[in-house]
C-alpha cells in the first residue's frame, strides 16, 4: 500500500483509507480527505516537508508525518 507521503508531485490519487486514531484522523477527515476523495499533489518542498496537495477545489499543506496516515491508491 502506498501513501500520500510516497506520492510524486503532478500525480493524481484517491484516499483509500485514512489511518490513525483520534484527534488527528478526526483533523485529517475535517479538511476534506475522505474516503474515495481525489488529490492531486501540487508541491513537495524540497525535503519532503510540507506537502501542497489541491483536495475538493482547494489547497493544502500537509505534514509529512499527516501524509503517511493517507492510504491511496
Amino acid at each position: 500500500m502506498s501513501t500520500l507521503k510516497d506520492i510524486k508531485c503532478g500525480q493524481t490519487v484517491n484516499v483509500k483509507k485514512v489511518d490513525g486514531e483520534g484527534a488527528i484522523r478526526r483533523r485529517i477527515m475535517d479538511m476534506g480527505i475522505t474516503r474515495g476523495c481525489e488529490i492531486f499533489v501540487r508541491k513537495v518542498a524540497p525535503f519532503g516537508d510540507p506537502i501542497e496537495i489541491n483536495v475538493r477545489g482547494y489547497e493544502l499543506s500537509l505534514r509529512k508525518e499527516d501524509a503517511k496516515m493517507i492510504i491511496v491508491e
